[in-house]
């Protein structure tokens, strides 16, 4: 057995992540400032709670969201360990920074939202919409959170047989409903067109989520064929937390004895093995190829609904079919 491989200090890592997570909460708090306010569009999550209030009460989005998350982050931590809360509680604190700093951008300058040009409500919607799901993509992405309503269908998740983002389809629902009796307007139709636009809103911002998270979270596998094959395996399991099997080679033209890697991963995580076989060997001989799914133990559950199979049945045609054969 070679000697361990050693990672080096992912700091660098964590500060990327960082910085991701404090760009995505900036495009999110900037987009709702600017394109959801002024027009009053009451969105998903503890900031469209956060909105309600401020539409009907006059108190700043940003202090009920910091004031809602903090209650949250109490309950989270107590359900979901330190662990979980630590980029969330940065997330909380940024955005209600970042929500504080736009707050007074505006009311500077109050005809700042008309960017997209006067009445343009339903472009506003769109174009906010798919910016706010690029805001939340980023800190995802960076393995980051924006508090709230992912707290509440984490710890849903935990406890009941219902997916994170059903759970947080059902609570955004109910936040974007609750808007038609408790924000005050001119007539029925505008409280209707509100809750519409809330649900375009949900529709847009979960489509573009899903895209760029999605397109990041492929399965990749890989062929490693070195002679360190000990410290690479060490590193894959020890570090990424991914399963990995030794398969037996032998060398056609060489006849040399070895053994060859394969490992299943995340998209994220196959640059992540790439820059540890090139330190640990960089005459190792990869293939690398993507993988249309991956199910099981790491990765997604295998969901297809289907009917069910008599296994016990299956095994004892092939006894029977055994013995005829004899």
């Amino acid at each position: 057995m070679g000697k361990r491989f050693l990672p080096r200090p992912t700091i660098m890592g964590e500060l990327k992540n960082y910085i991701m997570i404090t760009l995505g909460l900036t495009i999110y708090a900037f987009t709702w400032k600017f394109f959801m306010a002024p027009y009053q569009f009451v969105t998903g999550g503890i900031t469209g709670v956060g909105g309600i209030v401020e539409y009907t009460t006059g108190i700043a989005m940003q202090y009920t969201y910091f004031v809602i998350n903090i209650v949250l982050i109490i309950i989270a931590i107590q359900q979901l360990g330190l662990k979980f809360c630590i980029k969330t509680v940065y997330a909380i604190l940024v955005m209600t920074l970042m929500l504080e700093i736009f707050d007074v951008i505006f009311q500077t300058c109050p005809t700042a939202y008309e960017i997209l040009g006067p009445d343009k409500q339903l472009e506003a919607c769109i174009v906010g919409s798919i910016f706010i799901g690029m805001g939340i993509a980023f800190c995802f992405l960076s393995n980051g959170s924006t508090g709230g309503v992912d707290i509440i269908a984490a710890i849903v998740n935990k406890y009941k047989d219902i997916s994170f983002g059903r759970a947080m389809l059902y609570v955004d629902s109910c936040i974007i409903i609750s808007s038609f009796f408790i924000i005050p307007s001119e007539n029925i139709s505008m409280s209707i067109q509100k809750v519409f636009y809330g649900f375009i809103n949900l529709v847009i911002v979960n489509v573009s989520l899903d895209y760029m998270v999605n397109s990041n979270r492929h399965s990749v596998q890989f062929f490693i064929f070195s002679n360190k094959y000990d410290e690479i395996s060490y590193y894959i399991t020890r570090y990424l937390k991914r399963g990995v099997t030794l398969l037996d080679s032998v060398g056609y033209y060489s006849g040399k004895e070895g053994k060859v890697i394969t490992t299943i991963v995340s998209g994220k995580q196959s640059n992540q093995i790439l820059s540890a076989i090139k330190q640990i060997d960089p005459n190792a001989i990869v293939s690398q190829s993507k993988v249309m799914a991956a199910y099981g133990l790491g990765f997604d559950k295998i969901k297809v609904k289907s009917k069910k199979v008599n296994i016990e049945k299956a095994i004892s045609d092939k006894t029977e079919n055994k013995e005829i054969l004899k």
